[in-house]
């Protein structure tokens, strides 16, 4: 196996045509100006030793160093060896409120970008374990699926929005029973879910669903986002604030933290109930309790240790170089007895 670092330096290879033109066109003009002069019985006569096939050997020693030297830039690298690496972890999907209530802005900058930025330091902390994230307002969607690929996850994790759904409520019930599909490994003992709200409007009978999900080995954890002195509702277009929401009666609505929503379904689903206002206190939270879970091993995965190999094509490039350098344009002795080229 291998690899090129810099595939971007083969672009010098087309140096090796510039160098093939510029030396046809000096040899056509110099062609122009000596036949100005002199024929070419004359000129053979003035310079016995000059050799035409040397000046083109010139030209290619000179396209293979450059040859060398962009392969020795591009840096490749071979596979030298193969070793085994044993991944484990547990199972954790985030299934986060994306409902309108999470605009509001009582914690900074808002509910629902606190959010993200909890579920995305905690993905950093991980190590083996695979992740997955659900998407719920009115209704929950799959948003990824279970994955040991963290670069993807937090990539959709950061284009999620409140206007994912159209529907709106908080349908804590739809994600519980939507998480209990992500876990497709039967043998793995420690399936945890984090629910990411505010726990205002849920639907539903949430807290028989989080016994189901317990009796199927899921333990659930709710993370509660904002206050309970709560905020409005503001109503932005593009990025400017025209209002905030209001009731049928056209009074302004205040969202509010409802966090023993959240801390009964903790206590159902055997898990428990963390404050989402300081990052770093759940992030040492999370990890302290996944750490204390038994890991499994997902998978095996065999990789190879690459060893740089531009040295090599360097050394050849310089030698090219060199020898370029000691060329002469004229006939080789000992080569002009062999007639190689027929030159007499």
């Amino acid at each position: 196996m291998y690899q090129l670092e810099q595939p971007i330096y083969f672009y010098l290879l087309f140096a090796i045509a510039a160098i093939v033109l510029l030396f046809l066109w000096v040899t056509f003009w110099k062609k122009r100006m000596q036949k100005r002069f002199s024929n070419s019985k004359s000129l053979k006569r003035l310079s016995p030793n000059r050799s035409f096939f040397k000046s083109i050997l010139k030209v290619m020693v000179l396209s293979l160093a450059i040859v060398c030297l962009s392969i020795a830039l591009v840096n490749p690298k071979i596979g030298t060896k193969i070793e085994t690496v044993k991944r484990e972890g547990v199972d954790v999907v985030f299934a986060l409120d994306v409902s309108k209530s999470m605009l509001a802005e009582d914690i900074a900058p808002n509910r629902i970008d606190k959010s993200k930025q909890l579920v995305t330091q905690i993905i950093n902390s991980l190590a083996g374990d695979r992740i997955g994230i659900i998407g719920y307002a009115g209704s929950a969607f799959p948003q990824v699926p279970i994955t040991t690929d963290f670069s993807s996850a937090k990539l959709f994790l950061s284009s999620m929005n409140t206007d994912m759904v159209s529907s709106q409520g908080t349908a804590i019930t739809q994600a519980i029973e939507m998480a209990q599909t992500y876990y497709n490994d039967e043998d793995q003992a420690n399936r945890v879910l984090f629910l990411i709200s505010d726990g205002e409007d849920h639907e539903g009978n949430v807290v028989q669903i989080a016994e189901e999900a317990s009796k199927l080995g899921i333990r659930i954890f709710t993370i509660g986002v904002g206050t309970e002195q709560g905020g409005p509702i503001p109503i932005k277009r593009n990025g400017i604030l025209q209002n905030y929401k209001r009731d049928q009666n056209n009074e302004q609505v205040i969202t509010r933290l409802n966090n023993e929503t959240l801390e009964e379904i903790a206590d159902v689903g055997n898990g428990e109930y963390i404050d989402g206002t300081n990052t770093k206190e759940v992030v040492e939270t999370v990890t302290a309790i996944l750490n204390g879970m038994d890991k499994k091993e997902f998978e095996s995965k065999q990789f190879t240790d690459f060893k740089d190999q531009f040295q090599w094509f360097l050394g050849a490039g310089l030698f090219l170089l060199l020898l370029d350098i000691l060329f002469l344009e004229r006939k080789t002795n000992w080569l002009k007895k062999l007639n190689l080229f027929n030159e007499d």
